[in-house]
């Protein structure tokens, strides 16, 4: 596993007696100092995964400054859309030696406020999250830390925050549209909690297609699930009962999307002949499911790519766009008519 010869606590003095270089010249390779060759460089480091060599975080940290760790707070892990921004996150990190540590709020506010704490008591570099909203205090606590942070995925209308999110007013606008020129005119849409800004602003693009369509708002239902219980079928089923006339229904993520269909499917009824479903951040083109759901893809790994790059620029003192909106599209499947 350490390779041949590796034996517990090796040194920058065992690496520089093996390899005939000194310590100081180690050090700097180990480290990734740019006044090494390339050539040296290399030879030291794999002399020193021959022998096991472990980098001492701590003492690292302390002559830098850096833990070259970064923490993710995220709603729900379990969640396959936050699985694959954080899988996306871990991997464009590595690219840059660093690690994540990630942290779990069940979209509690508590629970994001002890994530913070815990991140800065670890002395994290920088912390990428996607925020609970339920209140500002917890990203205003974050701001007076110092600790560098940037928003992913939802963002606040009222504080200057950096953020990386996609175009959710333009994918709501997407759904409804695509919805309204096949003929549907009686749309249910089922959508996240009113303080989550993805789930406003998805919404508000859905009333403009409809104002722009000419379709009276009448015919548009607007329900609400949590966002930390996405899945309950027992309150989608209710809510899919009390509109037997919908045609199309817009689901705020490909989650509640899939329970939607399996109870319509329960119920004898035909996706897309009878109702179409289109869900939203299109975790299909990861995952296998009985269900190919059409959906708004939300650009995860180019969101997660951006949330890293320019949190590591402000790490650095790097100029950088602090505040990216992504652009959203549709990726049509079986549960909508696409002739």
């Amino acid at each position: 596993m350490f390779g041949d010869g590796w034996m517990k606590n090796v040194t920058m003095a065992d690496i520089a007696k093996r390899t005939g270089y000194s310590i100081n010249t180690v050090s700097h390779a180990l480290n990734d100092k740019p006044d090494i060759s390339e050539k040296t460089k290399k030879y030291i480091i794999e002399t020193a995964k021959s022998m096991g060599y472990i980098r001492n975080i701590s003492a690292s940290a302390l002559r830098s400054g850096r833990t070259k760790t970064v923490a993710v707070i995220i709603g729900d892990i379990s969640n396959p859309h936050f699985s694959v921004i954080i899988k996306e996150i871990e991997s464009e990190l590595r690219k840059y030696n660093y690690t994540a540590i990630i942290l779990n709020t069940d979209e509690d506010e508590e629970l994001e406020r002890i994530a913070i704490i815990s991140a800065i008591e670890k002395n994290v570099d920088g912390i990428i999250i996607c925020p609970v909203q339920k209140s500002e205090k917890n990203i205003r606590f974050l701001q007076k830390s110092g600790v560098k942070f940037t928003l992913i995925g939802r963002r606040f209308q009222n504080i200057s925050t950096p953020y990386v999110i996609c175009d959710d007013e333009n994918g709501g606008y997407l759904a409804a549209s695509y919805f309204l020129s096949k003929g549907h005119k009686n749309i249910l849409f089922i959508n996240g909690e009113s303080h989550v800004s993805s789930a406003c602003e998805r919404l508000a693009g859905v009333k403009r297609a409809f104002k722009e369509e000419n379709v009276p708002l009448e015919r548009l239902s607007v329900e609400t699930v949590s966002v930390a219980e996405p899945a309950n079928s027992e309150k989608l089923a209710n809510i899919i009962n009390r509109y037997s006339d919908v045609t199309a229904i817009i689901c705020f993520s490909d989650l509640i999307g899939m329970q939607v269909c399996h109870y319509l499917r329960q119920k004898g009824v035909a996706i897309p002949q009878d109702v179409s479903v289109m869900g939203f951040d299109n975790i299909a083109s990861r995952f296998t499911f009985p269900v190919m759901l059409s959906s708004v893809t939300s650009s995860k790994t180019t969101m997660s790519c951006h949330a890293v790059k320019n949190l590591l620029a402000m790490i650095n003192g790097e100029s950088c766009d602090e505040q990216i909106v992504l652009p959203t599209t549709l990726v049509l499947r079986d549960t909508t008519i696409n002739e």
